[in-house]
């Protein structure tokens, strides 16, 4: 393997002193953005709040030396910590070591899925979730969210288990509501939700939680029931990871590998939507590395997994920045604060989290997606139910896998229904196309032109085989040529191998000639001379167009080759 690709520092290639301006307001902003949302995080995760500001310093540093993204931004996210945070707590109490010591685990190994991932250029592990699957998964995150944040906002305790038990719990409580603490959860809601509206550099969140923490201490509001953060402890985490067992790992395995294909799916897209500025394709492997070492970083750190996040990437982009020397500033600004500004957040309201996590939570939900697939794609729209639903009522590691599961199935019955199809000639060219109006076409006596738009597999050979049979026997006392259009048959396995064979062989039978035109993919034509195929039809069968086929072995043509044969 060339490792040249895989040198450290590849997001600062090409910096300048120049760019520090750009990268040094880019920094500042994002700084003041991932405070709030990092501390909010590590909240909702069950972990002390400045325990997120060292998974951002972590993320940011390790995605800087080995990502390639000049923009992306690694940290704890709000997509994967309800994920680890519901199956950790059934393995520990939430914020105990033993807890701790899973979470850094856990991180340690997402972080080496994510990596190696990354070098062995898996990034289509990436495409394993569709779109409407995607949609319902981030929905039901969201419901976990706001239920776990009701507490918090409310000023009521906080509740633990199933998220329906829960939700029943809080709806009992809600004549225990704290107002102050109510108040001050939807300010800072409402002023990031305002923030976002007159510009998403406006740092919304920082400015509602300072408002929020100046209001405690100006009207004395913990006298009032509203709790506080409390004054943090400085100084950096101690790793867990000798607390941790060999048992402890193989129990995390599954959980593992989910979260790490969630990694790869946010971390693809970020990247594909934060593309280079030179018009370059993202390196979506090599981003692959960056954030897998930033959840390995974080692991030996003592915190928990990170992930790429698009709102901060997008506010690294919109400032300014010019390269990862944004985050790095970003990140050392979190770190002097997690390291030695623990007192200044002892006022710290914890409905304003709640608020900012609320604000997340609304965020993820994709209004249009969900109007979208529902007015385009019904059926694909009960895709995002059912994936939604799993998340909310079952365990959230087995709704992911549900996630997963549909998402793939969904896939394997697109591909069973394609059917092949006749093609009939455009009048006056040599266009062969589907028929139908406006391109009313016609058909050449004798010959039979058939596509299958879609590449050749074991789901769909059956289905392959026995269509393009009842074309042909549709047809038996006539066809004496047919050729199999294969533009869109990119690949041929096996098994679709073996029922080609069989289709020739009937053609055949029925006394008609079988060519193929216009095969494309170099991986299906290898497919063709490794499973024998190319020596059944025989090359000289085989057509860069349908015209040329028909012109070579049309009906009128063929009388001529059977005498040369003689």
């Amino acid at each position: 393997m060339n490792w040249t690709p895989w040198l450290p520092l590849r997001a600062l290639s090409g910096w300048t002193p120049r760019d520090l301006n750009g990268d040094l307001i880019a920094g500042l902003t994002l700084a003041a953005i991932a405070i709030p949302e990092q501390m909010a995080t590590a909240r909702l995760g069950g972990f002390a709040p400045g325990i997120g500001f060292f998974a951002f310093v972590a993320g940011s540093v390790a995605f800087a030396l080995f990502g390639a993204n000049r923009h992306l931004s690694a940290g704890a996210d709000s997509t994967i910590t309800p994920l680890f945070a519901g199956s950790l707590a059934v393995l520990a109490a939430s914020g105990s070591p033993h807890y701790l010591a899973l979470a850094s685990i856990l991180a340690l190994m997402v972080g080496l899925i994510v990596t190696l991932s990354g070098i062995f250029r898996l990034g289509w592990v990436a495409d394993l979730l569709s779109v409407p699957v995607t949609t319902g998964f981030l929905a039901g995150i969201a419901v976990h969210i706001i239920v776990s944040q009701l507490p918090g906002l409310l000023g009521l305790p906080a509740e633990n288990g199933e998220t329906m038990r829960r939700i029943g719990a809080i709806a009992g409580s809600l004549h225990l509501t704290n107002p102050w603490s109510l108040t001050l959860g939807l300010g800072v809601f409402g002023t990031v939700f305002c923030a976002e509206r007159i510009s998403a550099r406006i740092p919304g969140a920082l400015i509602g939680m300072v408002l929020a923490t100046s209001a405690v201490a100006v009207f004395d509001l913990r006298n009032r029931g509203v709790e506080v953060l409390g004054a943090l402890p400085n100084g950096l985490p101690q790793a867990g990871l000798l607390r941790a067992r060999l048992d402890d790992v193989q129990t995390l395995v599954p959980l593992a590998l989910l979260i790490a294909i969630v990694v790869m799916v946010q971390t693809a897209a970020t990247s594909r939507s934060f593309a280079p500025q030179q018009g370059d394709a993202p390196d979506i492997n090599r981003d692959f590395v960056g954030v897998g070492a930033g959840s390995i970083a974080s692991g030996l750190f003592g915190a928990f997994a990170v992930n790429a996040s698009p709102p901060r990437t997008a506010i690294v982009s919109q400032s300014g920045g010019r390269s990862q020397v944004a985050g790095l500033i970003a990140a050392a600004i979190v770190l002097a604060l997690g390291a030695f500004g623990g007192g200044l957040l002892a006022d710290v309201p914890q409905a304003a989290l709640a608020g900012v996590l609320l604000f997340v939570a609304q965020h993820i939900l994709r209004w249009k997606v969900f109007a979208n697939v529902y007015r385009q794609a019904p059926i694909e729209f009960a895709l995002i139910l059912i994936t939604m639903a799993a998340i909310v009522v079952l365990p959230i590691e087995a709704g992911v896998a549900i996630g997963i599961g549909l998402s793939l199935l969904h896939g394997i019955w697109s591909a069973t229904q394609t059917q092949p199809i006749e093609l009939e000639q455009v009048l006056g060219t040599s266009v062969w196309w589907p028929p139908g109006e406006p391109a009313a076409g016609e058909q050449v006596p004798g010959v039979l032109v058939a596509a299958f738009q879609a590449p050749l597999y074991f789901v769909n050979a059956d289905g392959f085989k026995r269509g393009l049979v009842d074309l042909v026997d549709a047809r038996r006392e006539s066809v004496k040529l047919v050729v199999l259009e294969a533009s869109n048959i990119v690949e041929i396995d096996y098994t679709a191998a073996q029922a080609l064979i069989e289709t020739i062989t009937h053609c055949r039978e029925a006394g008609a000639v079988f060519a193929i035109a216009r095969m494309e993919s170099l991986r299906a034509q290898a497919a063709l001379a490794r499973f024998g195929i190319a020596n059944l039809v025989g090359p000289e069968r085989i057509f860069h167009s349908v015209d040329a086929a028909i012109k070579a072995l049309g009906p009128d043509q063929q009388p001529q080759q059977q005498d040369k044969a003689k």
